[in-house]
């Protein structure tokens, strides 16, 4: 009688209890127990993870539109063809336990979805599926020694296969597969041993859950037949290492060693031999091993430098993302096909793009040639980096112009009421807040109270979102200035860069550091870039049309610079900063003299800001033809 730990399809016994025994009726595999009608092995790229199905498609195109796929590394890999990017032709088929997931064209039913293939084990296969994990028992192997039970399943099982977990229960023995097709190839070899007391040895299958795999290190001498049979899969003349589907081979199933390299343990005892032994190595196949994430990979960026050709083809590494971990790495060539990030691409060009931007030295990807990429390396770093360039103002007229626009923005900017800015900008003015993209909580950012306006165009999709997030007019302008955090700008920190500058228009950034002043953000400090595009009026002036401000958190050596000297003009000039009413004076006086401010704030200070003997002066030095042309010069 089968205990409730047993198959749900097959009765425990063997050949003393009575004769072969076929179970009626349709169980969840919709299989024979003891028949040759077992279906043979389903996936046709081997039991490494190849096998086929709607999986990852092939990344290029042959002039037909489709592509032969081969591996001469992937164990009994037949050609297939896929047509590039293709899309299943419906939502079934791309699914776990649909028609082309099966790897078989529909034919393999021991994989369907009352089986072990439908949800109820988790994980993953290599070839981009759900892993289906299959519990094995021999009944009353507790009686045969453990290798000699293994050696003589290996040697009539068509398939190589490592017992996980082998362990016994009762009188039972039991472990655990991975793999579909090798849990198949398992029941086949039911009763076709025979021990030396003339009993035949039955082999029962169950569908599982995963078990809790431990992580245990390797022992000593399971290092060392890993060191030999790495050492056997080791071209010296080329430098190359293949580890292709490593956790089936001979030498180690026969031990009984479990080496998969999904698992930290062994991935790192992999590497620590490669370290000690071959650092030098320039190529690694990492195909068929079941990796879906590449976190214990990462020690090959320090450990093997010049790593520049690596095989991780027919894994389940399932985004872009995780080729992250390795972007140290100087790679020239990478074979990725047969993952299923592979799926995420609409084209080719997307494809490489984003392979390439993780490795932009690489020159083939998948087998296929990639055009040169365009770059400007440097193979040694300078030693420093060139000092910053001060403020760029194209002209002593514009510096003068900008450094006492600045002044006057800034003093009301950062006083009480900023209502006043209305007189600085056009009618029909329009502004916009960008902070750096964040996939934090806005509500948890330290930049929250900006982050909620932002229009930062990488986070913002919705165009309608982004319509409403700019602001129009001069007074939504100035009402929402209203609404930001108060300030200090250190003026000392500014930086200023004309770009654009014609009879009637100017565009030109400034950059700088402030801190914020009241609220629950109050001393923080904040660096900014702000770009302005105003027209002038015709009177000296300037009118802001366009305000563009991005602001993120200041660095340390921003921080530790700032608020730590008088506050001079932008390009450090000794003028000090203007108060609202001599700001008033200056650009009255500029209109009416017709001197460009630089001069009229000269003039000003000269006669100690008395507005009616500055004006008097000016006349009588103009009369006198002392006032150089230069003075004009707006």
């Amino acid at each position: 009688m089968a205990t409730a730990d047993d198959s749900r399809f097959y009765s425990e016994h063997d050949d003393r209890v009575g004769p072969k025994h076929r179970r009626k009726g349709r169980g969840p595999f919709r299989a024979p127990l003891y028949s040759d009608q077992i279906s043979k092995q389903r996936h046709r790229g081997g039991h490494g993870g190849g096998g086929g199905g709607a999986g990852p498609r092939s990344r290029f195109e042959d002039d037909d539109g489709d592509i032969a796929m081969t591996d001469d590394l992937h164990d009994g890999g037949s050609q297939r063809r896929f047509a590039p990017y293709g899309r299943p032709q419906n939502r079934r088929n791309g699914r776990r336990g649909g028609k082309d997931a099966r790897g078989d064209g529909g034919n393999n039913r021991g994989r369907g979805n009352r089986g072990g293939g439908g949800g109820s084990a988790d994980g993953v296969d290599g070839g981009g599926g759900r892993k289906n994990w299959f519990k094995m028992m021999i009944p009353h192997g507790k009686k045969y020694e453990k290798q000699w039970l293994l050696s003589s399943l290996q040697n009539i099982c068509a398939v190589p296969f490592q017992a996980i977990q082998y362990h016994t229960e009762g009188n039972r023995v039991q472990f655990y597969i991975d793999d579909s097709s090798t849990a198949y190839a398992l029941v086949k070899v039911s009763r076709k041993i025979t021990d030396k007391d003339g009993y035949k040895i039955a082999v029962l299958m169950n569908p599982c859950q995963p078990p809790s795999l431990p992580q245990q290190d390797l022992k000593l001498e399971d290092l060392e037949h890993l060191k030999q049979c790495m050492s056997k899969r080791f071209d010296g003349s080329q430098q190359a290492l293949d580890l292709n589907n490593i956790r089936v081979d001979p030498d180690l199933a026969s031990l009984n060693i479990e080496v998969a390299l999904s698992r930290k343990n062994s991935m790192q005892a992999v590497i620590k031999i490669i370290e000690d032994n071959i650092p030098e190595l320039v190529c690694l196949n990492l195909s068929n091993n079941r990796l879906y994430k590449l976190d214990d990979l990462a020690d090959l960026v320090a450990k093997v430098p010049n790593l520049k050709i690596l095989n991780l083809s027919h894994n389940d590494i399932r985004s872009e993302r995780e080729l992250d971990k390795l972007k140290g790495l100087r790679l020239v060539e990478l074979s990725l096909q047969r993952n299923p990030l592979c799926d995420h691409f609409k084209d080719q060009a997307d494809y490489i793009s984003a392979i390439r931007e993780r490795f932009p030295r690489l020159l083939k990807l998948d087998g296929h040639d990639l055009p040169p990429p365009i770059g400007f390396d440097l193979e040694v770093a300078p030693a420093v980096l060139p000092p910053c360039k001060p403020s760029y103002f194209g002209s002593e007229e514009l510096k003068g112009l900008i450094t006492c626009f600045l002044q006057q923005y800034y003093t009301i900017y950062d006083s009480a009421n900023r209502q006043l800015l209305l007189d600085a900008y056009h009618d029909g003015a329009t502004f916009s807040l960008i902070v750096p993209f964040s996939t934090q909580n806005p509500s948890r950012s330290s930049l929250g109270e900006y982050m909620k306006d932002s229009r930062n165009i990488k986070r913002v999709k919705d165009s309608t979102t982004r319509f409403r997030l700019l602001k129009h007019t001069r007074l939504n302008v100035v009402a929402f200035l209203n609404e930001l955090p108060k300030t200090q700008h250190d003026i000392a920190s500014f930086n200023v860069d004309v770009n654009t500058y014609t009879g009637s228009l100017l565009s030109f950034t400034v950059s700088g550091v402030f801190k914020e002043v009241d609220g629950t953000s109050r001393d923080s400090y904040r660096a900014f870039s702000r770009v302005f595009i105003a027209v002038s009026p015709g009177n000296g002036s300037m009118c802001i049309v366009n305000d563009e401000m991005f602001v993120r958190n200041a660095t340390t050596e921003e921080i530790r610079r700032a608020f730590v000297a008088p506050a001079p003009t932008p390009s450090s000039s000794p003028v000090p900063t203007l108060s609202a009413t001599q700001q008033e004076m200056l650009s009255a006086f500029s209109q009416q003299s017709g001197m460009n401010l630089e001069w009229s704030q000269k003039c000003l200070q000269d006669n100690d800001w008395n507005f009616e003997r500055a004006g008097q002066i000016f006349t009588d030095l103009k009369v006198q033809g002392k006032i150089p042309d230069i003075a004009f010069i707006k």
